[in-house]
């Protein structure tokens, strides 16, 4: 199956009339991807109790994925907010064919680090992992986010692995509903 996904046409830029058009994937990787992810999504993000978010928190909002750079890349768009603050960001996620694994750069709201190499990621079964390092406490600290699929859902956990703990830790856990 090949993933095809409605582009909204540029105004005024000559090379596209108003119609819509459509993007292919450019690979089986990104085409599988694309298949669960691309799309308009709502949004409900909860935060677990604990050192990140002492109070827990939620937020909700939107999810628009699509395929850009000739079906190269995927655009993971977030926008929502909540108890737990506003968010604003996206996931630029691509195949590297080299290396048999999917990259994943994200860009946030938030001004000590705006736009982080979120490490990479990789299929397990159905589950897609994207698996990264990040600083807690000035110590490099494991991290996973897991994306599980239905055909009309997506649920991302965002997990830390604690040190010493050799286990993850949920940290977020983000259920999305398409549109």
């Amino acid at each position: 199956m090949v993933c095809s996904v409605p582009v909204p046409a540029q105004s005024g830029s000559g090379s596209r009339n108003d119609t819509r058009s459509t993007l292919r994937a450019a690979n089986a990787e990104m085409d599988r991807l694309a298949t669960k992810l691309a799309g308009d999504w709502n949004s409900t993000e909860t935060m677990e109790r604990g050192s990140f978010f002492p109070r827990g928190g939620s937020r909700t909002g939107s999810v628009q994925v699509t395929l850009a750079s000739g079906g190269y890349t995927l655009l993971y768009e977030v926008h929502s907010d909540g108890t737990a603050g506003k968010l604003d960001g996206f996931h630029v996620i691509w195949w590297d064919q080299k290396a048999q694994l999917y990259r994943f750069f994200s860009c946030f709201n938030d001004a000590n680090e705006v736009c982080v190499d979120r490490g990479t990621a990789h299929w397990e079964g159905e589950a897609l992992v994207n698996d990264y390092y990040f600083d807690v406490n000035g110590k490099r600290t494991p991290g996973r986010d897991t994306f599980t699929f239905t055909r009309t859902t997506h649920t991302l956990i965002a997990a830390m692995q604690p040190e010493g703990s050799g286990k993850m830790k949920t940290l977020i856990t983000t259920r999305a509903t398409r549109r």
